[in-house]
């Protein structure tokens, strides 16, 4: 019988994806033979449509580019062992992000959980199989963070049984600290609705010895952001997957220091009777994940940016047609920073509601989505397939111009 060693000793000799493309199937055999694939959306009645307000959990993210879709269709005709898959696809990432370690999680919220998981155990798997029951087990139980960065996603952090200590000065941090106290974390798109800047928070943590995690789920771009804060000394860093990088929507990206990667990885799947057992990352979404970071960080940047203006220049050309419509052209600074472009209208020459140009767009063929704002709308392109800017101006343009007075 053939060891487990001795599978992971032959595992450990295949190339990353050069294993998986050379022993499956030509993709071009497989096309030849392939049987028209089913359009399920059509079978189900599931509506498809052009994505113009961004890359939103509830509009399933993003799409993935046919490098990352080749890579999961390879992997997925053969068995590889999951916690090497991750080893090698993490040392991969990390090399990438200027991190110590990284590892695939399932989503940027999971990323928070297991980080914290592995932060609270350390490699102690006694401690592993007690969350999120902390009482009696000697780990720590409190994560502090700021006022301003509490907007709901800090419960992937209570998730491991932990509270939550609200501050918002210096001095209140000062206060917080206690020997409870295992983690201070930063909610980067709310940085500035807080009191205290990232480095700040990152010098406070290192005075006293805590664990310092950045949550920067939809901040790429700009790409430097996938390595900014590892520079900057944040312990952990989570990320989403499937926004701008375009990977595996349930995928993101846990990196930091080695040492609290490999606790985390405690929590992970393949091991059993942990909090993170239901987070499960196959391995195609692994290996999907880690060829769609490469591709991103690759891509001429400018080129993408100028792209993404072109389009909302002609939008915006487009719609200022219309009497009484104006735009404006911005960029986010924290959060899909990338150009945006918001519109709005005088009622007194275009009678339409926010909520009724929504409506009309979502139920035409195609179907749009946008964003509805309190008194216009607005829309992003980076999401657009090439030359659904020009149906979307269009489309926006003749519900402008009926409703006009």
């Amino acid at each position: 019988m053939i060891s487990r060693r001795s599978i992971l000793k032959r595992l450990s000799t295949m190339p990353l994806l050069g294993g998986l493309v050379g022993t499956a199937t030509p993709l071009s055999t497989l096309a030849s033979t392939a049987v028209a694939p089913r359009n399920l959306a059509k079978e189900l009645g599931i509506r498809t449509f052009i994505n113009a307000a961004g890359t939103y959990t509830a509009m399933t993210g993003s799409l993935m580019p046919e490098e990352v879709l080749e890579t999961i269709q390879a992997a997925s005709k053969e068995f590889m062992m999951l916690d090497e898959v991750q080893t090698k696809v993490g040392e991969k990432i990390a090399a990438v992000t200027h991190a110590e370690s990284a590892v695939v999680t399932a989503g940027c919220f999971s990323a928070m959980t297991l980080g914290l998981a592995g932060v609270l155990t350390g490699m102690d798997q006694k401690k592993v199989e007690a969350l999120p029951h902390l009482e009696g087990t000697g780990m720590k139980s409190e994560v502090i963070i700021q006022k301003g960065h509490n907007v709901g996603y800090s419960h992937a952090l209570t998730n491991t049984g932990c509270k939550m200590v609200f501050v918002e000065t210096v001095e209140d941090v000062e206060k917080a600290i206690s020997e409870k106290t295992a983690l201070m974390w930063f909610l980067n798109i709310q940085s500035d609705k807080g009191k205290i800047m990232h480095q700040e928070w990152v010098n406070l943590a290192k005075k006293h010895n805590i664990p310092t995690m950045i949550d920067i789920a939809a901040d790429v771009p700009p790409v430097e952001n996938l390595w900014k804060f590892n520079d900057m000394g944040f312990d952990l860093v989570c990320v989403s997957g499937g926004k701008a990088m375009r990977g595996p929507q349930s995928a993101g990206i846990l990196m930091g220091k080695k040492n609290l990667i490999d606790a985390a990885r405690l929590s992970m799947p393949p091991r059993g009777s942990t909090i993170g057992r239901g987070m499960k990352v196959n391995k195609e979404e692994v290996l999907g994940m880690y060829v769609a970071l490469d591709r991103f960080v690759k891509q001429d940047q400018q080129k993408e940016w100028q792209m993404w203006e072109d389009r909302v220049t002609h939008i915006s050309d487009t719609v200022k047609k219309v009497a009484g419509v104006k735009t404006e052209t911005f960029r986010p600074e924290l959060g899909n920073h990338t150009p945006t472009l918001r519109i709005t209208w005088e009622p007194a020459k275009v009678n339409l509601t926010v909520k009724a140009l929504q409506e009309n767009l979502r139920n035409s063929d195609p179907s749009i989505e946008i964003v509805g704002e309190q008194n216009g709308i607005s829309l992003t392109t980076w999401m657009l397939k090439p030359g659904q800017e020009k149906i979307v101006a269009s489309r926006l343009k003749e519900e402008l111009s009926k409703a006009a007075v």
